[in-house]
């Protein structure tokens, strides 16, 4: 197997900002990016209400991690993973 297609794990959190409550975000980051997610941890304000975030493992090959950040960021979602906070 090349390394390219070597699968790899990524953990980061995502702030969800509540206008994107009702956006399938998590679900397109499976079905589009082809991404496999473990919700680690996550918090919502009582009935949704405010932001949210989520502490996500994204497992995948390095192209559909990358393809996956690059949705969130297009999203403008601020993402915190072990080296770096970005806020777009």
């Amino acid at each position: 197997m090349s390394n390219e297609n070597t699968l790899k794990k990524k953990q980061v959190r995502v702030r969800i900002s509540q206008n994107y409550h009702e956006e399938p975000i998590i679900s397109r980051l499976v079905s589009v990016y082809g991404l496999t997610i473990n919700i680690k941890a996550a918090m919502l304000g009582h009935n949704a209400v405010g932001d949210g975030w989520f502490d996500l493992e994204l497992q995948g090959t390095q192209a559909e991690i990358q393809n996956g950040i690059r949705y969130l960021q297009e999203l403008k979602l601020q993402i915190w993973d072990e080296n770096t906070i970005s806020n777009w």
